[in-house]
This record gives C-alpha cells, structure tokens and sequence, in this order.
C-alpha cells in the first residue's frame, strides 16, 4: 500500500500520523508543492493525505500551484483512492467537491473539544470514535458542505469540523489529530503571530501546557485511520 501527502509548507508534515503509517505497513511518499516539486500519477498510490497550511485555498494567484493540486485532488476521489484532508487539506478537498469555502466567524487555534454530529453515527469511519473528544486546532476558514458530503463533528467555533463523501473513502478533518510536541512548536514558531487575543484562540503558554492531550488525539488518529483501513484498504 502506497500513501502519498501533499505538504504546503516545510513545517506542516505528516507528523505522527508517519508513525501510524509505517506500523501499517505503507511505503510513504510526499509531493512539497512549496518547493515546485512534482506530482505523481495518480495510478501509483492508493492513499491521499492533504497536509494543512496558512495560506487560503482560493489564493490562486500567489500559490499557483494550488490548481494543479485541486486536479490531483480530484482526480483521486473520482479513482476511488481513500483521501484524506487536514485543515486546509480539508478545505480543498470541499472545494473540489463544489462546497464553498469562506472565512470562519472566528479563527480557532489551541485546543477544544471536538463533538461528534448524529450522522456520524451511521458512518463506518467516524462511528468508531468516541462522541467528544479533545484535538488542536489551527484555522480560520471554515466551508459549507459539498453536494453528497455529510457532515460527521462540529465544535463550538465551527459548524463543520469534519466530513465525509464517497461512502467514507473520502475525509475532510478542521481539526489536527496528527500533531506532535514537535509540530506544534513549528506551527508556534512560524505562524504565532496569529496569536491575538480572541475567543478562541489560547495563547503560547496555554498550548504548551496542554501538550498532555497528545495521547488522546494520537489515539483517536488511531481508530479513525484503523477506520478507514479496515473498511476500504
């Protein structure tokens, strides 16, 4: 099994969810679009993971890059490939799927608690977490489902925090349950100007100091990706 990602910036990688692939057994490759670098054919892989980023999906004219991903992108889903999206991952992958992508009401960065929505229920992927639970967060955008696209958690900050279409091959995930200690501190150092005091935003120390959540969002990544696995691999 092959699981390619698509990284937008050096700092946001795949973090533990690397480690979560090599126990499985996949061979990992990585297209870094900040560094032009090339796409592969869709034919040779079998898992998408679209990496998260600070710029918007729509700014087109500064990334241009971003035109070709949303191709790859849906070139995948239409080939059945499993798909997953992170953050802005998961709003290109609603992009492609003709939902609109706007600013949220307010940005979300820190963590805060996660609430899984009645459909998710019915899912053969997200019904195997629990029905809250605890994830990072860094963004401000936020989408309006795609057609064909269900809605499967929400937070307080945002009505949509995760979603999934073609039968739950394809996932759209706000939140971070990849994150490590380690990428935390990257998103910290490159990006803590958006620290500004707002709702629901915490601050560096705030963050730092709830790094015990790491577990639980690292077992949660778990059972979803197992999900995933085991109902498609």
């Amino acid at each position: 099994m092959k699981l390619h990602t698509l990284q937008h910036v050096p700092f946001e990688g795949l973090a533990n969810l690397e480690k979560w692939a090599v126990k499985a057994g996949f061979s990992i490759s990585c297209t870094g679009l900040y560094a032009d670098a090339a796409l592969p054919r869709v034919a040779d892989i079998d898992w998408l993971v679209v990496m998260g980023g600070p710029m918007n999906i729509y700014e087109e004219d500064r990334y241009p890059w971003l035109v070709e991903e949303k191709k790859f992108i849906a070139e995948a889903i239409e080939k059945n490939k499993i798909v997953l999206g992170i953050c802005l991952g998961a709003q290109l992958i609603s992009d492609v799927l003709g939902g609109k992508v706007y600013r949220n009401g307010e940005k979300e960065i820190g963590w805060f608690p996660v609430s899984l929505t009645p459909e998710a229920a019915e899912s053969v992927v997200f019904s195997a977490l629990p029905p809250r639970f605890t994830a990072f967060h860094w963004h401000g955008d936020t989408f309006h489902l795609a057609p064909g696209a269900t809605r499967t958690a929400r937070s307080d900050a945002c009505a949509v925090q995760a979603f999934e279409a073609n039968g739950g091959r394809v996932v759209g995930l706000q939140f971070h349950l990849e994150s490590s200690a380690e990428s935390i501190r990257l998103l910290i150092d490159n990006c803590g100007d958006e620290l500004a005091p707002a709702p629901y935003i915490q601050r560096k120390h705030e963050i730092v100091s709830q790094e015990h959540y790491l577990g639980e969002i690292s077992t949660t990544m778990t059972t979803l990706l197992d999900a995933v696995k085991r109902n498609f691999a």
